[in-house]
């Protein structure tokens, strides 16, 4: 297996569908998130966390540096502060900044991979802060793109419920 084209192939797909359906938001909806059921993220607070849920990670498995502040260490932070709860999350001010915010997380993400090296990818040991199992490099960055993928069809079914024509198509960046 080839990490780096793995990872290339499945970042191009879904950083270019989850700025597909960014583009499809309503700038003032951001507030907005769904009535019923509790611990939800507004529309803005899911594209902040979708702007930053691949590249900035990948930066802290290859790096060490998880962009914490000066003195901070992950490995001490509380566990509701590691998965805080919706009310606590930030949240994107415009979708002008959410496709800023992507776009730069995209291209951190990819520099990620090419920093780290196939052979790294494919032999390095990686571990999370929130599990301390060792996983190869590559497996670390990889579960990074499914967190992303994950947000976006996050993001889909937000955008069905706000009454959107969105279809498969739109999901896995295949819609006009």
């Amino acid at each position: 297996m080839n990490w780096t084209e793995l990872l290339t192939d499945l970042m191009n797909a879904a950083y270019g569908s989850t700025k597909g359906l960014m583009d499809l938001v309503d700038e003032d909806l951001l507030g907005w998130k769904p009535a019923s059921g509790e611990n939800w993220m507004t529309t803005g607070q899911l594209l902040e966390h979708l702007a930053t849920s691949c590249g900035a990670p990948c930066k802290g498995f290859v790096t060490g540096d998880w962009g914490m502040p000066e003195g901070v260490s992950v490995e001490d932070m509380p566990p509701e502060d590691m998965l805080p709860r919706a009310e606590r999350m930030p949240a994107v001010e415009s979708l002008d900044e959410a496709r800023r915010k992507l776009a730069e997380d995209k291209q951190t993400a990819f520099e990620m991979v090419a920093l780290a090296g196939e052979e790294a990818l494919a032999t390095q040991p990686a571990m999370a802060p929130w599990d301390p199992t060792p996983h190869p490099l590559g497996y670390m960055l990889l579960q990074m793109v499914i967190h992303l993928n994950q947000h976006k069809a996050q993001l889909f079914y937000y955008l069905k419920l706000q009454g959107k024509p969105v279809n498969t198509g739109h999901l896995w960046g295949m819609a006009e």
